[in-house]
């Protein structure tokens, strides 16, 4: 799978026009084309930016979802309202998975041949839902160019133990994907090395702040931590 960790800068107070636009045409759309609208989120410290995830099966099938979506009677209609909310949306990680991506749901029997979702559209909350109660945070964490693979083995043998002790469980892994950019017109992050992990609260107070001391010699700048509130119909929730 290749994932795309994308964060958005947007116009002061127009996330949530942002939001109710894209719950409302682009979520289904996008998975119609062949894509995987993984989760999407309000970031409670940063009100004006729009973080979101998406995936494909492979970058060849990223290049046709994204052509299908991009060049689609859905896109074009709602293009200018979209853009219209927008500062910069090129802040995009391309990743993969380092052990295991986030854990997606099987679609109906009925409709085999659909594209694969983290959550079918059918079992999806509708725009008029709560919002959950539940916190996500990406730590994002650079290293040397072409190191990830030791500090995968790092995370794994001597982070993760020290995390799910500590109560912040990863739920998923990911490291930087290095192919080249089979969709062109919309450029992604080049030339770093990350490894992101993301843990799961069930409510934003339930929150840990888990110090590993041994993790700052691997890395070569701070940690980045995104909390990511997810909204009323992401996937993840």
């Amino acid at each position: 799978m290749i994932y795309e960790l994308r964060q958005y800068t947007l116009r002061p107070g127009m996330r949530d026009t942002l939001i109710e636009l894209f719950e409302r045409e682009f979520v289904e759309a996008q998975e119609s084309a062949g894509m995987d609208v993984v989760g999407h989120f309000r970031d409670p410290d940063a009100p004006d930016t729009f973080p979101w995830l998406r995936a494909f099966a492979d970058m060849d099938s990223r290049r046709a979802a994204l052509s299908a979506f991009y060049g689609g009677p859905v896109w074009k209609a709602n293009r200018d309202a979209a853009n219209a909310t927008l500062i910069d949306s090129d802040d995009v990680l391309l990743l993969r998975p380092a052990g295991h991506g986030f854990q997606r749901s099987p679609r109906p029997p009925a409709a085999p041949a659909s594209p694969p979702s983290s959550l079918p559209s059918s079992l999806r909350s509708s725009p008029s839902s709560s919002l959950p109660s539940s916190l996500y945070v990406a730590t994002i964490c650079h290293v040397e160019p072409g190191a990830v693979g030791s500090f995968r083995e790092f995370f794994a043998g001597q982070v993760e133990p020290v995390l799910a002790e500590g109560g912040a469980a990863p739920v998923a892994c990911f490291e930087s994907e290095h192919a080249v950019n089979t969709y062109p017109a919309l450029p992604v992050r080049t030339g770093e090395e990350v490894f992101v992990w993301f843990a799961r609260f069930e409510r934003a107070r339930d929150e840990r702040v888990v110090e590993v001391p041994a993790l700052e010699k691997y890395l070569t700048a701070p940690p980045r931590r995104l909390r990511l509130a997810p909204a009323a119909r992401s996937a993840l929730r």
